[in-house]
């Protein structure tokens, strides 16, 4: 056969061989309840979250030794701050593999960065987007635990930790679900104990899950800052896996915190623009809850004296789920 006939013959081989360009990529997704939560009593949970339980099953050694690579790069870009100087450092977590939190993560991630300066020292941990696998490590316990530590360990005394963790929720806490091969609890006590054994002690804390507000009394710090989605015994809207924010992560990260307006003005403006959504949706409020410290207000005075151009929002809105 001439070689010009080979390479028609060839490139028509590839062609078939090739997956169509026209298919579609799915997700990966639920088909069994997170199994702490399926076969664990309350009580037995609420000592999972408080343990920050997780569980990885059917996982493969290409797979851990990826997910092993992936977290090292994402920790190893951190850079330092200068000291004297209030820099915050952000962690954006997607704990649940539905492409909403993973979509709603990174876009936090981006959101928080750019307000803050802080593009150099952003941690983004998060499941697939909805249109390919994710190329980030996973929002697991065990993950968010290391993105905490290494934080710790470039943070000055004078900085700030930046959380936003977004999944599904329960009076325990945050659930970690990567489809049906990972599951985790993060309780409140938990977190808790995490950022004051790394001695975090100025932190805004963002959680976005219904009952959310289970997490505000256990991290009422004078240097903390928290909003939460809902208060401790209401749910929270906008989590169907093909929208793009939840109504906690639109209200916040979408519209609010984009504007160069303070936080305790952002904070106020989305608990306001949430509880329009719920009323027009017919919906039982879910009551974010909020609280900032006093030396928290010291701390956001220094890190917000100067704040970039408001920037638009993108996705669909989050009350596209009530349609």
């Amino acid at each position: 056969m001439p070689l010009s006939s080979f390479r028609i013959v060839a490139a028509l081989a590839l062609l078939l061989l090739a997956p169509s360009a026209s298919a579609q990529y799915h997700a990966p997704e639920h088909s069994q309840a997170p199994l702490l939560i399926d076969k664990l009593n309350q009580y037995e949970i609420a000592a999972a979250g408080k343990a920050g339980t997780s569980i990885e099953q059917a996982r493969s050694p290409r797979w851990a030794l990826a997910e092993h690579r992936r977290l090292f790069a994402a920790l190893a870009n951190i850079a330092p701050g200068r000291k004297g100087v209030v820099h915050a450092f952000v962690l954006a977590v997607g704990l649940d593999s539905d492409p909403v939190f993973g979509r709603e993560a990174r876009e936090a991630g981006r959101v928080l960065a750019h307000r803050y300066d802080a593009t150099t020292r952003t941690i983004v941990l998060a499941g697939s987007n909805g249109s390919t696998d994710s190329d980030l490590p996973n929002g697991s316990p065990s993950n968010i635990a290391a993105a905490l530590a290494r934080i710790a360990e470039l943070m000055g005394p004078e900085d700030v930790l930046v959380l936003y963790t977004t999944s599904h929720g329960g009076p325990f806490g945050i659930v970690y679900n990567d489809a049906d091969a990972g599951f985790g609890i993060i309780g409140p006590a938990k977190l808790a104990s995490m950022l004051g054994e790394l001695h975090i002690r100025n932190r805004m804390l963002l959680i976005s899950a219904c009952y959310s507000g289970v997490f505000v009394a256990p991290l009422m710090t004078s240097g903390t800052a928290i909003l939460t989605a809902a208060s401790t015994d209401r749910t929270s809207f906008g989590c169907k896996a093909d929208s793009d924010w939840t109504f906690f992560g639109d209200a916040l990260i979408n519209h609010a915190l984009r504007k160069a307006q303070p936080f305790a003005a952002a904070d106020a403006e989305a608990i306001a623009t949430i509880a329009g959504w719920e009323r027009s949706g017919g919906l039982v409020a879910s009551l974010p809850q909020s609280y900032i410290g006093a030396d928290a207000a010291r701390w956001l005075a220094a890190l917000e004296k100067t704040l970039p151009p408001a920037t638009q929002p993108v996705g669909k809105p989050a009350t596209n789920a009530l349609k």
